[in-house]
């Protein structure tokens, strides 16, 4: 009996210990993601929606966590303000000019506050500062705008899906131009005759240039142009020689 007592005893104190273990590894985990064993200071800032931010989110600078959202206080009909805790170290780096937007963890994760970066020559911000703030953008917002560009692309593709079909069936212009064996083989004839035509022109240019009475005529033309290729290069020797 005596045996039995002493090992639920030693049973309870394992029990015990164990709970009291836990409890404390809970409130050193929490006490920790709140800031709570490191000094910390306040910051502030108000926006027309906190667009789903929670109290004890995470703040964020430089992409990194930095602190926490303390309260959301509504202060008007077109005002929340957002206080937050925030670590002491980084204080140096955060500039009074940056700015407190919110973002989310992922598409459709936790909402976050994330600050800025400001100028480098900006003055830190101090304790119980408030900062201004850039208004997020919604995701419904965002939704509407892809359903938007999702249906007018739909639109061009349906249209054309069907100027191809027309083209393939011979229908317009084009269709014709491509199936129609008749106006290829004209255009054919045309590229043909247009080739004929230059060899023709060429040909009574040349004998132009043979005629005694034209002769004299493209003799002083081609004199000219020989005179003004000799005025080039000599022009061209003295910009070299200079």
């Amino acid at each position: 009996m005596e045996t039995q007592s002493t090992g639920f005893k030693v049973r309870l104190g394992l029990f015990v210990a164990a709970g009291f273990a836990l409890f404390v590894l809970a409130v050193f985990l929490i006490g920790r993601q709140k800031n709570l064993f490191d000094p910390v200071f306040k910051l502030s800032t108000t926006f027309y929606n906190v667009s789903g931010l929670h109290v004890g989110n995470n703040v964020r600078y430089s992409g990194i966590e930095v602190g926490t959202v303390e309260k959301i206080i509504q202060i008007n009909d077109t005002t929340v303000r957002v206080d937050m805790i925030v670590k002491k170290s980084v204080q140096p780096f955060i500039k009074n000019d940056g700015l407190a937007t919110i973002g989310s963890e992922g598409i459709v994760g936790d909402r976050v506050l994330i600050i800025t970066q400001g100028s480098p020559g900006g003055e830190s911000v101090k304790n119980e500062e408030n900062i201004l703030s850039l208004e997020p953008v919604e995701t419904d917002a965002i939704i509407i705008s892809l359903a938007v560009t999702a249906v007018n692309f739909e639109m061009i593709s349906s249209q054309l899906a069907e100027i191809m079909i027309n083209i393939n069936q011979g229908n317009g212009t084009l269709g014709r131009l491509i199936l129609d064996s008749t106006i290829a083989e004209n255009i054919n004839k045309t590229i043909i005759n247009l080739r004929k035509s230059s060899k023709g022109l060429n040909e009574n240019m040349n004998a132009a240039k043979s005629n005694f009475l034209l002769k004299g005529y493209f003799n002083k033309k081609e004199k000219q142009l020989q005179k003004e290729k000799q005025d080039s290069i000599k022009v061209a020797e003295k910009k070299l020689a200079g």
